[in-house]
């Protein structure tokens, strides 16, 4: 493992969402301050004017950044570019992690440099996280809902097709201006989106309870939902059993045992409120009753921008640099 005493990031991208939360975490870590962080429309700008709050350096666009001059770079570029720009950090002999989707599932036309990223999900993965040199950071829904499952599937307890119903607030749907997300077309409704199973999140899913079920893991049926809300995610998983179980929180309990961002809720369910502005995941488990066969429904709720985006992030950032995994986020 890694042991810096201080480290400088590069922000690819700073701009968005993600971007701004990524800056803020960055600037009140105790063992981390922003190298330098780009944005094609801002560059010139200082960063707090950009960024209230955030002290740093002016904005720079992508191309003058000095990829070298900083210890890691974290891309919040959009999906489809990141991945040349951290085929460049890598040639730069500079670590990376990626927010992007572009690096999450290794398929046949994966170039060799990418297929070294390792899936950034902690709790999962947090030894070959910690001598990575390319992190391929989780998405927002599957990162709740794979830490949900991952109890079932490790025990190969689940009987059936999983039915995972997601909400999520709109910064999920990034910062560029879209007429569906005004603010007069999004109060006071509630939609679903990419219905049939189409959603790109779905291979991540997929590719990940397949590792964590031996080869073996059920189908996956995703429904995402779009909320009124700024930020936060909210998934309703139904989980078909192969048979009756005890105390079936137990098992999340067990598992989750000692993890930092991990709680386990006795006696309700998650809520919003819970996770909003952290880098926790909460999770609740109950079965389900009138049914001709064994069920559980498992609610899991992170915010979008914290654990399932920039906290995450920060997160790999302390196993990389050999930190406690804590740092700047508890």
């Amino acid at each position: 493992m890694n042991n810096y005493t201080r480290a400088r990031i590069g922000i690819l991208g700073a701009g968005g969402y993600t971007g701004r939360e990524l800056a803020r975490l960055l600037a009140r870590h105790p063992l981390a301050s922003i190298g330098w962080a780009t944005s094609e429309s801002d560059a010139g700008k200082p960063l707090g004017d950009v960024i209230p709050g955030v002290d740093g350096p002016a904005l720079v666009r992508a191309d003058d950044a000095d990829l070298a001059g900083v210890d890691c770079v974290v891309s919040c570029l959009p999906h489809g570019d990141s991945a040349r720009w951290m085929e460049r950090v890598r040639a730069a002999g500079v670590r990376g992690i990626d927010l992007s989707a572009d690096l999450r599932v290794p398929g046949a036309s994966t170039p060799d440099w990418a297929r070294e990223a390792v899936y950034g999900l902690p709790e999962l993965h947090r030894e070959r996280i910690a001598g990575a040199a390319l992190v391929a950071n989780p998405g927002c829904y599957p990162t709740a809902a794979i830490l949900a499952l991952a109890p079932l599937l490790w025990r190969g307890l689940i009987a059936g097709p999983v039915i995972i119903n997601a909400a999520s607030g709109v910064t999920g749907a990034g910062r560029s201006p879209r007429r569906e997300l005004l603010f007069a077309e999004i109060a006071e409704s509630y939609s679903a989106y990419a219905v049939g199973n189409v959603h790109r999140h779905l291979a991540e899913m997929r590719s990940q309870a397949d590792g964590l079920a031996g080869g073996a893991a059920p189908e996956l049926v995703f429904t995402p939902h779009l909320l009124p809300v700024k930020r936060g995610i909210l998934e309703t998983i139904y989980v078909t059993l192969t048979g009756p179980v005890d105390d079936a929180r137990r098992m999340w309990a067990d598992d989750y045992a000692g993890e930092p961002f991990v709680r386990v809720m006795d006696g309700r369910m998650p809520a919003l409120a819970d996770v909003t502005g952290s880098n926790r995941v909460a999770i609740g488990v109950a079965p389900v009753q009138n049914v001709s066969v064994p069920m559980l429904t498992i609610v899991s709720a992170i915010d979008n921008l914290v654990k399932g985006a920039a906290g995450q992030a920060v997160q790999n950032l302390n196993l990389l640099f050999g930190w406690s995994e804590t740092e700047g986020l508890a």
